[in-house]
Protein backbone atom coordinates (compact mmCIF):
# COMPACT_ATOMS: atom_id res chain seq x y z
CA UNK A 1 0.00 0.00 0.00
CA UNK A 2 1.62 3.61 -0.83
CA UNK A 3 1.97 5.68 2.06
CA UNK A 4 0.94 9.42 1.54
CA UNK A 5 3.28 12.11 1.74
CA UNK A 6 3.39 15.65 1.31
CA UNK A 7 3.36 16.90 -2.13
CA UNK A 8 4.99 20.24 -3.24
CA UNK A 9 4.58 21.90 -6.92
CA UNK A 10 7.91 22.08 -8.31
CA UNK A 11 8.45 25.65 -8.92
CA UNK A 12 6.05 27.12 -11.75
CA UNK A 13 5.54 23.47 -13.29
CA UNK A 14 2.57 20.82 -13.05
CA UNK A 15 5.08 18.49 -11.77
CA UNK A 16 3.92 17.75 -8.21
CA UNK A 17 7.22 15.99 -6.10
CA UNK A 18 6.77 14.34 -3.08
CA UNK A 19 8.73 16.52 -0.04
CA UNK A 20 11.30 14.11 0.38
CA UNK A 21 12.40 12.28 -3.09
CA UNK A 22 15.00 9.77 -3.78
CA UNK A 23 19.10 11.06 -4.86
CA UNK A 24 20.02 7.53 -6.87
CA UNK A 25 23.24 7.93 -7.06
CA UNK A 26 24.11 6.46 -3.71
CA UNK A 27 21.93 3.04 -4.89
CA UNK A 28 25.19 1.65 -6.30
CA UNK A 29 25.85 -1.14 -8.99
CA UNK A 30 24.12 -4.33 -7.61
CA UNK A 31 20.76 -3.81 -9.75
CA UNK A 32 18.67 -6.10 -8.09
CA UNK A 33 19.28 -4.35 -4.70
CA UNK A 34 19.11 -1.13 -6.10
CA UNK A 35 15.47 -1.71 -7.64
CA UNK A 36 14.35 -3.21 -4.69
CA UNK A 37 14.90 -0.15 -2.94
CA UNK A 38 13.51 2.38 -5.93
CA UNK A 39 10.42 -0.47 -5.66
CA UNK A 40 10.40 0.11 -1.36
CA UNK A 41 10.56 4.41 -1.77
CA UNK A 42 7.89 4.00 -4.14
CA UNK A 43 5.68 2.26 -1.83
CA UNK A 44 6.63 4.56 0.65
CA UNK A 45 5.13 8.05 -1.13
CA UNK A 46 8.39 8.83 -2.82
CA UNK A 47 7.17 9.95 -6.34
CA UNK A 48 10.39 11.92 -7.31
CA UNK A 49 14.02 10.08 -8.77
CA UNK A 50 16.64 12.22 -9.44
CA UNK A 51 19.60 10.70 -11.62
CA UNK A 52 21.92 11.23 -14.14
CA UNK A 53 23.64 10.47 -17.18
CA UNK A 54 27.06 10.35 -15.68
CA UNK A 55 26.46 8.15 -13.06
CA UNK A 56 27.75 4.78 -13.23
CA UNK A 57 28.49 5.24 -17.37
CA UNK A 58 24.71 5.21 -17.54
CA UNK A 59 24.24 2.17 -15.37
CA UNK A 60 22.77 4.22 -12.80
CA UNK A 61 19.81 5.37 -15.42
CA UNK A 62 19.26 2.03 -16.91
CA UNK A 63 18.46 0.63 -13.75
CA UNK A 64 16.02 3.48 -12.51
CA UNK A 65 14.27 2.38 -15.87
CA UNK A 66 14.03 -0.83 -15.24
CA UNK A 67 12.95 0.16 -11.35
CA UNK A 68 9.95 1.98 -12.78
CA UNK A 69 8.75 -0.65 -15.62
CA UNK A 70 8.92 -3.37 -12.97
CA UNK A 71 7.05 -1.39 -10.28
CA UNK A 72 3.77 -1.83 -11.10
CA UNK A 73 2.97 2.00 -11.56
CA UNK A 74 1.94 3.97 -14.11
CA UNK A 75 4.52 6.31 -15.87
CA UNK A 76 2.61 9.25 -14.61
CA UNK A 77 2.69 8.29 -11.44
CA UNK A 78 6.72 8.86 -11.07
CA UNK A 79 8.49 11.94 -11.86
CA UNK A 80 12.06 11.02 -13.12
CA UNK A 81 15.08 13.57 -13.12
CA UNK A 82 17.83 13.12 -15.11
CA UNK A 83 21.19 15.61 -16.00
CA UNK A 84 23.06 16.46 -19.14
CA UNK A 85 26.32 18.02 -19.90
CA UNK A 86 29.43 16.09 -19.01
CA UNK A 87 30.50 14.08 -22.15
CA UNK A 88 32.33 11.61 -22.00
CA UNK A 89 34.60 10.73 -25.11
CA UNK A 90 35.77 7.64 -26.09
CA UNK A 91 39.42 6.54 -25.39
CA UNK A 92 39.91 9.94 -23.07
CA UNK A 93 40.34 9.61 -18.77
CA UNK A 94 37.20 11.31 -17.15
CA UNK A 95 34.63 13.89 -19.38
CA UNK A 96 34.60 17.48 -20.44
CA UNK A 97 32.19 19.49 -19.72
CA UNK A 98 30.08 20.39 -23.00
CA UNK A 99 26.40 22.39 -22.34
CA UNK A 100 26.48 22.82 -26.40
CA UNK A 101 23.02 23.01 -28.10
CA UNK A 102 24.01 19.90 -30.79
CA UNK A 103 25.25 17.93 -27.26
CA UNK A 104 22.04 18.36 -25.27
CA UNK A 105 20.10 17.77 -28.25
CA UNK A 106 22.10 14.15 -28.80
CA UNK A 107 22.36 13.14 -25.62
CA UNK A 108 18.86 13.47 -24.67
CA UNK A 109 18.37 10.32 -26.70
CA UNK A 110 21.02 8.25 -24.91
CA UNK A 111 19.14 8.88 -21.35
CA UNK A 112 15.56 8.14 -22.92
CA UNK A 113 17.05 4.81 -24.16
CA UNK A 114 18.14 3.77 -20.94
CA UNK A 115 15.37 4.62 -18.95
CA UNK A 116 13.43 3.00 -21.17
CA UNK A 117 10.67 6.07 -21.46
CA UNK A 118 9.02 8.46 -24.30
CA UNK A 119 10.16 11.46 -22.23
CA UNK A 120 11.79 12.68 -19.41
CA UNK A 121 9.77 15.15 -16.95
CA UNK A 122 12.54 17.23 -15.22
CA UNK A 123 16.02 17.70 -17.63
CA UNK A 124 18.81 19.29 -15.78
CA UNK A 125 21.83 20.98 -16.79
CA UNK A 126 24.72 19.16 -15.09
CA UNK A 127 26.88 22.56 -14.18
CA UNK A 128 27.18 25.87 -15.58
CA UNK A 129 29.66 28.41 -16.24
CA UNK A 130 29.37 31.85 -17.04
CA UNK A 131 31.37 31.48 -20.05
CA UNK A 132 28.96 28.74 -21.16
CA UNK A 133 26.98 29.47 -24.63
CA UNK A 134 24.01 30.20 -22.51
CA UNK A 135 21.43 31.27 -25.29
CA UNK A 136 22.10 28.19 -26.88
CA UNK A 137 21.85 25.89 -23.74
CA UNK A 138 18.81 27.24 -23.46
CA UNK A 139 17.60 26.97 -26.71
CA UNK A 140 18.32 23.41 -27.05
CA UNK A 141 16.03 22.37 -23.66
CA UNK A 142 13.22 24.39 -25.12
CA UNK A 143 13.82 22.18 -28.30
CA UNK A 144 13.20 19.37 -26.34
CA UNK A 145 9.90 20.84 -24.25
CA UNK A 146 8.42 21.51 -27.99
CA UNK A 147 9.31 18.20 -28.86
CA UNK A 148 7.86 16.43 -25.94
CA UNK A 149 11.01 14.73 -25.15
CA UNK A 150 10.91 16.52 -21.73
CA UNK A 151 8.01 18.28 -19.30
CA UNK A 152 10.64 20.81 -18.10
CA UNK A 153 14.33 21.56 -17.59
CA UNK A 154 16.03 23.32 -15.06
CA UNK A 155 19.76 23.47 -13.82
CA UNK A 156 22.13 21.88 -10.86
CA UNK A 157 24.51 23.98 -9.74
CA UNK A 158 25.79 25.91 -6.36
CA UNK A 159 27.17 29.23 -8.35
CA UNK A 160 24.79 32.06 -7.42
CA UNK A 161 25.77 33.90 -10.59
CA UNK A 162 25.05 30.72 -12.89
CA UNK A 163 21.83 30.81 -11.03
CA UNK A 164 20.92 34.18 -11.50
CA UNK A 165 21.56 34.38 -15.22
CA UNK A 166 19.08 30.75 -15.99
CA UNK A 167 16.56 32.23 -13.52
CA UNK A 168 16.43 35.42 -15.61
CA UNK A 169 16.96 34.07 -18.94
CA UNK A 170 15.41 31.07 -19.29
CA UNK A 171 12.26 29.60 -18.32
CA UNK A 172 13.94 26.70 -15.78
CA UNK A 173 11.18 25.40 -12.88
CA UNK A 174 14.28 24.39 -10.59
CA UNK A 175 17.76 24.53 -9.15
CA UNK A 176 19.02 21.74 -7.44
CA UNK A 177 21.97 22.88 -4.83
CA UNK A 178 23.26 21.39 -2.39
CA UNK A 179 21.34 22.35 1.21
CA UNK A 180 21.97 21.76 4.96
CA UNK A 181 22.05 22.66 8.76
CA UNK A 182 26.11 22.69 7.57
CA UNK A 183 25.82 24.55 4.16
CA UNK A 184 23.25 27.50 4.90
CA UNK A 185 25.11 29.22 1.60
CA UNK A 186 21.50 29.02 -0.47
CA UNK A 187 19.64 31.36 2.42
CA UNK A 188 22.05 34.75 1.67
CA UNK A 189 21.26 35.18 -1.97
CA UNK A 190 19.56 31.85 -3.77
CA UNK A 191 16.82 31.00 -2.05
CA UNK A 192 14.96 34.74 -1.53
CA UNK A 193 15.86 34.97 -5.59
CA UNK A 194 14.26 31.42 -6.50
CA UNK A 195 11.20 32.26 -3.88
CA UNK A 196 11.05 36.12 -5.65
CA UNK A 197 11.15 33.68 -9.11
CA UNK A 198 8.88 30.78 -8.51
CA UNK A 199 11.65 28.38 -8.69
CA UNK A 200 11.98 25.27 -6.46
CA UNK A 201 14.59 24.05 -4.87
CA UNK A 202 15.79 20.60 -5.27
CA UNK A 203 18.18 20.14 -1.56
CA UNK A 204 20.54 17.93 -2.37
CA UNK A 205 23.31 16.86 0.29
CA UNK A 206 20.90 17.25 3.39
CA UNK A 207 22.26 14.59 5.68
CA UNK A 208 25.75 16.28 4.92
CA UNK A 209 27.63 13.43 3.11
CA UNK A 210 26.22 11.12 6.54
CA UNK A 211 27.62 13.86 9.30
CA UNK A 212 23.96 15.14 10.01
CA UNK A 213 22.98 11.53 11.19
CA UNK A 214 22.84 9.17 14.45
CA UNK A 215 26.22 7.76 13.76
CA UNK A 216 27.65 11.06 11.83
CA UNK A 217 30.41 11.92 14.27
CA UNK A 218 32.74 9.30 12.75
CA UNK A 219 32.34 11.35 9.85
CA UNK A 220 33.20 14.27 10.37
CA UNK A 221 36.97 13.37 10.88
CA UNK A 222 37.99 15.56 7.51
CA UNK A 223 35.67 18.43 8.52
CA UNK A 224 32.62 19.87 6.18
CA UNK A 225 33.26 23.65 4.19
CA UNK A 226 34.13 25.77 6.91
CA UNK A 227 33.86 23.74 9.56
CA UNK A 228 36.82 21.98 11.08
CA UNK A 229 37.17 18.21 11.87
CA UNK A 230 37.44 19.98 15.45
CA UNK A 231 34.80 21.60 15.74
CA UNK A 232 32.57 19.15 14.49
CA UNK A 233 31.75 16.19 16.67
CA UNK A 234 30.95 18.74 19.71
CA UNK A 235 28.24 20.59 17.24
CA UNK A 236 27.01 16.87 16.21
CA UNK A 237 26.61 16.01 19.48
CA UNK A 238 24.49 19.71 20.48
CA UNK A 239 22.85 19.03 17.53
CA UNK A 240 21.55 15.38 18.33
CA UNK A 241 20.38 16.54 21.71
CA UNK A 242 18.05 18.27 19.93
CA UNK A 243 16.41 15.55 18.20
CA UNK A 244 13.61 13.37 20.14
CA UNK A 245 12.09 10.28 20.23
CA UNK A 246 10.17 10.92 17.28
CA UNK A 247 12.80 12.62 15.15
CA UNK A 248 15.92 11.37 14.98
CA UNK A 249 19.18 13.93 13.80
CA UNK A 250 19.42 12.98 10.38
CA UNK A 251 15.40 13.22 10.33
CA UNK A 252 15.62 16.97 11.96
CA UNK A 253 18.35 17.48 9.26
CA UNK A 254 15.94 16.99 6.41
CA UNK A 255 12.99 18.79 8.05
CA UNK A 256 15.69 21.81 8.34
CA UNK A 257 16.12 21.77 4.75
CA UNK A 258 12.75 21.57 3.77
CA UNK A 259 11.87 24.33 5.70
CA UNK A 260 12.11 27.22 3.34
CA UNK A 261 9.06 28.43 1.39
CA UNK A 262 11.18 27.68 -1.99
CA UNK A 263 12.20 24.25 -1.11
CA UNK A 264 9.89 21.52 -3.47
CA UNK A 265 11.60 18.56 -2.33
CA UNK A 266 15.19 17.38 -0.41
CA UNK A 267 16.72 14.00 -2.11
CA UNK A 268 18.64 12.55 0.89
CA UNK A 269 20.52 9.49 -0.86
CA UNK A 270 20.41 5.92 0.39
CA UNK A 271 22.02 2.69 -0.20
CA UNK A 272 20.37 0.31 2.55
CA UNK A 273 16.76 -0.15 3.23
CA UNK A 274 17.77 0.60 6.60
CA UNK A 275 18.20 4.11 5.47
CA UNK A 276 15.75 4.41 2.98
CA UNK A 277 13.21 4.30 5.62
CA UNK A 278 14.76 6.41 7.98
CA UNK A 279 14.81 9.31 5.39
CA UNK A 280 11.38 8.89 4.46
CA UNK A 281 10.07 8.68 7.87
CA UNK A 282 10.87 12.02 7.92
CA UNK A 283 7.81 13.23 5.78
CA UNK A 284 5.68 11.89 8.75
CA UNK A 285 7.15 14.34 11.56
CA UNK A 286 5.50 17.84 12.22
CA UNK A 287 7.45 21.14 10.28
CA UNK A 288 9.89 22.62 12.98
CA UNK A 289 8.60 25.60 14.20
CA UNK A 290 10.02 28.73 14.35
CA UNK A 291 11.26 28.92 17.65
CA UNK A 292 13.51 25.27 16.53
CA UNK A 293 14.40 27.06 13.35
CA UNK A 294 16.05 29.70 15.01
CA UNK A 295 18.01 27.72 17.55
CA UNK A 296 19.26 25.48 14.92
CA UNK A 297 20.68 28.59 13.35
CA UNK A 298 22.23 29.48 16.44
CA UNK A 299 23.80 26.67 16.72
CA UNK A 300 25.37 26.29 13.41
CA UNK A 301 26.67 29.17 10.66
CA UNK A 302 24.99 31.10 8.16
CA UNK A 303 28.36 29.66 5.28
CA UNK A 304 28.32 32.54 2.46
CA UNK A 305 29.58 31.66 -0.96
CA UNK A 306 33.25 32.89 -1.37
CA UNK A 307 33.15 32.36 -5.15
CA UNK A 308 30.82 32.79 -8.46
CA UNK A 309 28.83 35.17 -6.42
Amino acid sequence: MVTSMKRNRLGSSELYVGEIGLGCMSLGTEKQKAIALIHEALERGVNFLDTADLYEDGLNEEIVGEAIRTSGRNRDEIIISTKVGNRRIPGQEGWVWDPSKAYILSSVKGSLKRLGVEYIDLYQLHGGTLEDPIEETIEAFEQLKQEGLVREYGISSIRPNVIREYAARSSIVSVMSQYSLLDRRPEETVLPLLEDKGIGLIARGPVAKGILSPNGRVRSEKGYLDYSAEELPALHDELAQLANEGRSLSQLAIRYSLSHPAVAVAIPGASSLEQLLHNIEASEGEPLTTDELALLRSLTRANLYEQHR
